[in-house]
Parts: C-alpha cells; structure tokens; sequence
C-alpha cells in the first residue's frame, strides 16, 4: 500500500475518533476518489497517482470557492476553503519561489536545447514541470509564468 494512502486512512480513523465531522466527510470523499480510480484502472495507485488526484480536487475547490465568492455565498465559500486545507495537507511540501524559478529555467533550457519553439514550447515546458514540481505548486500560475516567459 502507498505511503499517502496508509497517511489517509489513518487520517480517517483519526478524524472518527475526534468526531470531526467536517474533515471526516473531505477525508472520506477523497478516499472514494481514489478507490474509484483504483477500481477504474484495477490497480493500486502510486503516491503520484494519488497527488494528482488531491490536485484535481483542490483545483474543484478553487473554482467553486472563486463561484461562491462571487455569488455572495460567504458561508459556501469558507465550507469549500476548509476542505481545501484538509486536502492539502496530504500534497508534498510546497516548492519555494526559487524552486519553481530554477525548474522553469531548467525546462526552458531543455525545451531550446530540443530546438522547441512557438506555442509547441508552452506544452513542452508545461510538460516537464508538471513532472518536476507535481503536487508541489499551482500548474495555473506557473502556466502564466510560463506564458509571460514565451512571451
């Protein structure tokens, strides 16, 4: 078994024991997500797997969170931002600025060194850091990192 899921499933059992509702109902809807996938690919899925299904759901929590905000549903809003926090808690520890500036330059550097360049470029820069920084930082802000960069 995976190390995030061992790490889930004791969060699960952590969260019954202190009746937290609320992060209990966050826990359990992602352990579904990946026991659907699991079944979906019948195979147990790796910690990277893994991540990028959290990810997938912290960016659903930011489009309803942006959606409730600007619907004036401040309630709805603070509900979705308390389930984005208990979901990060389980993504790798977030990569410094200067980090994330190393990983773009190094990707730049191998996109041009391929001879890459045009919009091709943005695809295959964004390619290699979803590798590098999977789980670690924002894919949307660094897109527009990336985009400022092609320019």
């Amino acid at each position: 078994m995976s190390e995030l899921k061992t790490r889930l499933a004791d969060s699960v059992k952590d969260a019954m024991r202190a009746k937290a509702s609320e992060r209990l109902g966050t826990l359990r809807l992602l352990q579904a997500a990946v026991k659907q996938k699991e079944i979906d690919e019948r195979k147990e899925l790796t910690d990277a797997e893994i991540t990028a299904i959290i990810e997938k759901q912290i960016k659903q929590r930011r489009e309803s969170i942006a959606a409730f905000t600007q619907a004036g549903r401040t309630e709805t809003a603070a509900q979705e931002t308390a389930e984005m926090a208990v979901l990060q808690e389980f993504l790798p520890q977030a990569a410094t600025a200067e980090e994330v500036a190393a990983a773009i330059d190094q990707a730049f550097a191998q996109v041009q060194a391929e001879g890459v360049t045009g919009p091709a470029a943005m695809g295959k820069v964004m390619a290699i850091l979803k590798q590098a920084l999977a789980g670690r930082a924002d894919m949307s802000a660094l897109s527009g990192q990336v985009k400022a960069r092609l320019g």
